[in-house]
């Protein structure tokens, strides 16, 4: 079995990006947060991080746990009309009563570096330009960079969220490979898996995708950011028993994640440099 981390595609793609932003005027991201998870925000201060390391500037806009839904959207409009600022993304979790699909909408496409808006969903789910949701975005780049091959490929995608699984749909149609979404619905969910070349886990539940829901060395990419109670990270993969059964498989953390982070400040960079 071949783990598929992501570790040594990050580097490549931030020192792609570090090289675009040297060559260029910096980028700005903004990051609007409104919650008080430990978890979100220590991956908000990662992205800071990262983005220093590439020598993007980062603005985290922590509007406090009690924000109201009227002024996340004032913040968003405010930031998607500010020029200094070229990248803006909205971190869940939200406050109850904030919906993070309704208020995406207030985000410039232009600026929209993790794809949330509806417009550019609906951009990609059209095959036009459009930033992708990074998570989905980095599969891709995992596929790619494992040279699997997805032309005439079945694909399976466990997950149906506008934040990986609707968007990864269509960008693996866009390869020309033949896509079933499943979900919670989904009945005798492993008789379909089971018949994947590639198939990706990303519907939040830990340990859901176990040896019988995978095919004899089938590619399995694994999405799934549970946490565990030490502190640690699930994947929505039982990594043991199905790594004896696939040919390739991502380990969780250090698989998607790292990719999905070093996409979204390539997106930024780019959208820097929009005519």
């Amino acid at each position: 079995m071949r783990k598929l981390t992501g570790k040594e595609l990050a580097q490549a793609i931030r020192a792609q990006t570090a090289a675009e932003v040297a060559a260029g005027p910096q980028p700005r991201l903004a990051v609007v947060v409104a919650t008080d998870d430990e978890a979100s925000l220590w991956y908000v201060r990662s992205i800071a991080k990262a983005a220093a390391g590439v020598g993007i500037a980062a603005d985290i806009v922590d509007l406090g746990p009690a924000a109201s839904p009227g002024q996340i959207r004032e913040s968003l409009v405010r930031l998607s009309g500010d020029g200094g600022v070229h990248g803006l993304m909205l971190q869940t979790p939200l406050p109850p009563g904030a919906s993070a699909q309704e208020l995406a909408g207030a985000i410039d496409p232009r600026k929209d570096v993790d794809g949330a808006n509806p417009l550019s969903l609906g951009r990609l789910a059209a095959g036009l330009p459009a930033f992708a949701p990074a998570t989905a975005a980095a599969v891709m780049a995992l596929l790619d960079h494992y040279g699997v091959e997805l032309k005439g490929r079945r694909a399976v995608v466990v997950g149906r969220s506008t934040v990986v699984g609707k968007p990864l749909a269509h960008l693996l149609l866009d390869r020309h490979a033949t896509v079933t979404v499943c979900h919670s619905r989904t009945r005798d969910l492993a008789s379909v898996t089971a018949t994947a070349d590639v198939l990706v886990a990303a519907v939040g539940r830990a340990g859901l995708i176990g040896a019988d829901h995978v095919a004899p060395g089938a590619v399995v990419i694994d999405v799934g950011t549970n946490p565990t109670d030490d502190g640690g990270l699930a994947g929505d993969v039982d990594f043991e028993p199905v790594s004896a059964r696939a040919g390739a498989l991502t380990p969780v953390p250090g698989g998607v994640g790292p990719v999905t982070t070093a996409l979204l400040l390539r997106h930024t960079a780019r959208a820097a440099n929009l005519p």
